[in-house]
């Protein structure tokens, strides 16, 4: 499959974008800026970006805790995603959602949720709607390791399998779920063959090379919006940060993160496109600083717009 340079090019910024963005809020967290909390999608970037890559604008998707990078991946707005965590009214859930809740409908974004594996029936949901009404579109739910444990995984995978739903099932697998190892909590080492399970293909990935991630979910898309039914991409990966922001991490050793990190899909990226001769050093240096100013510019957005009035405290709660 031969991918286009403009394409590696934009792979390549929207993983910096997410990465600069993570630092950045972790920088606004440890200075007790941030409502709540904060879950860094540090190391995982080209699983969201080899992803979402893959999709149209009107294909949806929905995500996890860990969705900063999600939401970046498919095109949100840094300064709004910003706005929200600090809880600002210029915040695309007009502050209310938070980190862990942000929902960026113009994207094409269903929104972030914070419950285990929360999302995936809600993406199962809306592509029974894109069935129903004859759209050729796709949904596609992120969860992490451990949300294959949940009765929202095997209810979602069966429905979509039964009824051959335009849906591909994300697994991100960051080997951790909180501080549980996933060998702790699951008896097999590829959790890929889970797919057998529901009659839908099951596939593999390294996540930390963004192009293997996009060949494959460019397949897997294909066959989605064909009509052949959904399938269960599997992204091996790493979260480099903590579960959270600030946490202790006792559970794990700094042995074994330190030998991930040499895994980094960022630079290992770029030593590609210059080896490959598809960018040049300067022209990466170029984009870095780029994005730099760009979050910088987004956070003082963030910083310098409103408070929600209280008055509104009750507002969009119910549907009018």
């Amino acid at each position: 499959m031969d991918i286009s340079r403009d394409l590696q090019i934009e792979m390549y910024r929207r993983m910096v974008r997410i990465r600069e963005f993570e630092l950045a809020a972790i920088d606004l967290f440890k200075r007790g800026q941030v409502k709540g909390a904060v879950h860094p999608y540090i190391g995982q970037e080209a699983s969201g970006v080899g992803v979402c890559m893959a999709l149209r604008k009107n294909d949806l998707i929905a995500g996890t805790h860990r969705s900063h990078g999600h939401n970046l991946a498919k095109g949100a707005d840094p300064g709004k995603m910003f706005a929200e965590i600090l809880g600002k009214e210029t915040g695309y859930c007009k502050g209310r959602g938070g980190s862990m809740h942000i929902a960026a409908f113009e994207t094409g974004s269903l929104g972030a949720l914070a419950v285990v594996a929360s999302g995936i029936p809600i993406a199962v949901g809306a592509a029974l709607g894109f069935k129903m009404q004859g759209q050729p579109r796709v949904a596609v739910p992120f969860t992490g390791d451990a949300g294959t444990n949940t009765g929202n995984w095997h209810e979602s995978l069966n429905m979509a399998s039964i009824w051959d739903l335009p849906v591909v099932f994300v697994l991100e697998n960051n080997q951790y779920g909180v501080s549980t190892n996933i060998r702790y909590s699951t008896n097999i080492d590829d959790l890929s063959i889970r797919a057998r399970s529901y009659g839908i293909p099951g596939v593999r990935v390294d996540g930390f090379d963004v192009l293997a991630v996009y060949r494959e979910a460019v397949k897997a898309i294909e066959r989605a919006r064909s009509g052949k039914g959904p399938t269960l991409l599997v992204t091996e990966s790493y979260r480099f940060e903590g579960h959270y922001a600030g946490e202790p991490e006792v559970y794990r050793d700094r042995a074994e993160v330190q030998e991930y990190r040499k895994k980094d899909p960022i630079p290992r990226f770029r030593k590609e496109l210059i080896a490959e001769k598809i960018a040049k050093e300067d022209e990466l240096n170029t984009i870095d600083n780029e994005i730099q100013q760009e979050m910088a510019e987004a956070v003082r957005f963030a910083k310098e717009s409103p408070e929600p009035d209280p008055a509104t405290a009750m507002d969009y709660i119910y549907s009018d």
